[in-house]
């Protein structure tokens, strides 16, 4: 029996158990599969509220099904299913339609979210979102960081990866900064309030921001000790759950004076008519020559062959153009290039 067939007959948790790896047990050999144990629904990753757009299907003749639709029918009907650093977002809709047009007939599942939040869905064998429960797994993941590629490797559930874009770090502040935000220690200046990206699953604080803050000795200042997502740490910081919808709209209605984001985000922001705008970092606190996205497909996905494509599609003029429109900075070729993810 097939995928679409498994979940076309109701049989949700046996597709579940075949595909999930058990995350507590010794790292296997590279080339077994992992162990397989029941999915939980109880224990499937919950999507925060109002997130439709950050879930779609896209079908081949063109429709677009988006939110509780999407993850319904995305296991049975989509021929590649990818789950995304969520900060792509806005660029997605042209990234897989050029791949549809070089691989016509292909269903795309996506889901872009905290690549945190992502990988441990993939750990938990599925997700929760506005009162049900979907099983399953991606064929290509994605995040801001090798980091958590890493983790997938210790399980058994990624092996090879490829770096296919870059971004950097800069401050997002309302129209016309009105708070003379100019630098990274502006942000704890008294009656500045921040928004900021919260450390436990968002990639961007996990892995930049917080060197940053930490770096300049402002951490614990935004912090006050708590690691939580869409949480008041302080009166003058809140942690987001998806900053890069919260912060532009937390800027919008006053509730927040400026926050950490990606310079694509910034771009989008306005791009789509919010009142802001962006404070340059130097390059010691954009690390623009750091940053880098890490892409890879699980070793048990069932769509080998598509995803495969899907890793070579990012090699093409079509798909760098696509991120580039919206201010990603294009991969090298070598970049490009499968490696093994190293320990």
């Amino acid at each position: 029996m097939n995928v679409k067939s498994l979940f076309r007959t109701g049989h949700v948790l046996a597709l579940a158990m075949a595909l999930t790896a058990g995350c507590a047990t010794e790292t296997p050999k590279q080339t077994a599969a992992p162990a397989a144990r029941p999915a939980s629904p109880a224990k499937f990753v919950v999507i925060p509220k109002g997130k439709d757009n950050d879930l779609k299907l896209y079908y081949a003749d063109g429709r677009i099904v988006r939110g509780t639709t999407a993850l319904a029918r995305m296991q049975g009907d989509a021929e590649l299913i990818l789950w995304l650093a969520g900060n792509q977002f806005f660029a997605m809709d042209d990234v897989v339609r050029a791949f549809q047009r070089r691989n016509p007939g292909v269903d795309v599942g996506l889901i872009t979210l905290p690549p945190g939040l992502i990988m441990n869905a993939i750990l938990a064998g599925g997700w929760t979102y506005e009162g049900g429960s979907y099983a399953g797994l991606p064929d290509v993941y994605a995040s801001v960081n090798i980091g958590h590629l890493k983790n997938l490797k210790k399980t058994g559930l990624m092996d090879r990866y490829a770096v296919y874009m870059h971004n950097e770090l800069e401050v997002m502040v309302a129209k016309g900064n009105p708070k003379g935000i100019r630098g990274i220690k502006d942000l704890v200046r008294p009656g500045v309030r921040t928004s900021m990206p919260n450390p436990v699953n968002e990639g961007i604080m996990q892995f930049y921001a917080r060197k940053v803050l930490e770096r300049h000795g402002i951490w614990n200042q935004i912090s006050a000790g708590k690691e939580c997502f869409s949480c008041q740490t302080t009166p003058q910081n809140w942690f987001t759950s998806v900053h890069h919808r919260e912060t532009p709209d937390r800027i919008k209605a006053g509730t927040s004076d400026t926050g950490i984001v990606w310079k694509t985000e910034t771009q989008e922001a306005m791009r789509s008519g919010a009142p802001v705008e962006a404070v340059t970092l130097p390059p010691e606190d954009s690390l623009r020559n750091e940053v880098a996205y890490a892409i890879g497909a699980l070793t048990v996905s069932q769509r080998k062959a598509v995803a495969a494509k899907y890793l070579e599609f990012l090699k093409t003029p079509e798909s760098q153009s696509a991120y580039a429109k919206y201010g990603f900075v294009n991969a090298t070729r070598a970049d490009l290039e499968l490696r093994p993810i190293p320990d």
